[in-house]
C-alpha cells in the first residue's frame, strides 16, 4: 500500500514540496494538521470532550488527546479535514458548523517522533446530552468529557489534574463507563503554549 504524502513547509510557512508520512515524523518538517476539540453545554455547565487513542496505536497508544484530529494530505484542502471527524467519531459535520480557533504551532519532539504542526484547530458546539459516538476503534477506544472550567485552569498550570468521565470500549467490544482524575501524564504531551492558547480560545467561544 502506497505511503500517505504530506504537504511540507518551512518555518516561515512557504510551502516546499511533499513527503511521506514516515519522512515527515522522521526529518521533523513542518506540515498541517486539522483537529476539531468538541464542546457542550448542560445543565448550565460547559464540558470539553477528549479521545482515548487507541492501543493499537503506534504513537502514544491509550492516552488521551484531541477530540479528533488528522494530517492533511497532499490533495487535499483543510477544510476537507472535517473527514476526520465522522471517521473516528462517526459525527458527521459540516465545516461551516465549525468555530475557527486558528493556527497553532503544535511540537512534539521526542527520540521516536520528530513532529512539527500547523495545526489548525476548530472547536464544534454540540447540544446533545448523549452524543452517539461511533469510535473507529483501529484510531480512538473511548470518549472522555471533563467540566472546562477545570480544564481551562489544568491547561494554564492552576491545576495539576482534573476529573474526566465517560467510557472505553473492552476487548469484549462493549462500552464500560468510568469517572477518574488525570493528570499531563495521561494525556500526549503537546507543549505548554498549544494547551494554553486552545484553553483561551475555547473560553472565547463558550
Amino acid at each position: 500500500m502506497n505511503e500517505e504524502m504530506i504537504k511540507i513547509y518551512d518555518q516561515d510557512r512557504n510551502y516546499i514540496g511533499t513527503a511521506s508520512r514516515s519522512e515527515v515524523h522522521k526529518q521533523g518538517y513542518w506540515h498541517e494538521t486539522f483537529q476539531c476539540w468538541i464542546i457542550q453545554k448542560e445543565n448550565d455547565l460547559e464540558y470539553i470532550f477528549f479521545q482515548i487513542r487507541s492501543d493499537e496505536k503506534k504513537d502514544y497508544p491509550s492516552l488521551l488527546d484531541i477530540t479528533a484530529a488528522g494530517h492533511i494530505l497532499a490533495n487535499e484542502t483543510i477544510e476537507d479535514g472535517v473527514r476526520e471527524i465522522e471517521e473516528e467519531l462517526g459525527i458527521s459535520v459540516s465545516y461551516e458548523d465549525l468555530h475557527v480557533l486558528g493556527i497553532i504551532e503544535d511540537c512534539i519532539i521526542t527520540n521516536e517522533i520528530n513532529d512539527r504542526e500547523f495545526a489548525h484547530v476548530f472547536v464544534y458546539k454540540i447540544n446533545d446530552s448523549e452524543p452517539a459516538f461511533k469510535l473507529q476503534k483501529e484510531e480512538v477506544s473511548g470518549m472522555v468529557r471533563a467540566e472546562f472550567n477545570d480544564f481551562h485552569d489544568f491547561c494554564l498550570g492552576k491545576a495539576g489534574e482534573i476529573k474526566v468521565n465517560g467510557f472505553a470500549i473492552n476487548t469484549s467490544g462493549k462500552k464500560v463507563a468510568f469517572e477518574k482524575y488525570v493528570t499531563k501524564q495521561d494525556f500526549v504531551p503537546h507543549p505548554d503554549t498549544y494547551w494554553s492558547m486552545v484553553a483561551e480560545g475555547i473560553k472565547r467561544i463558550f
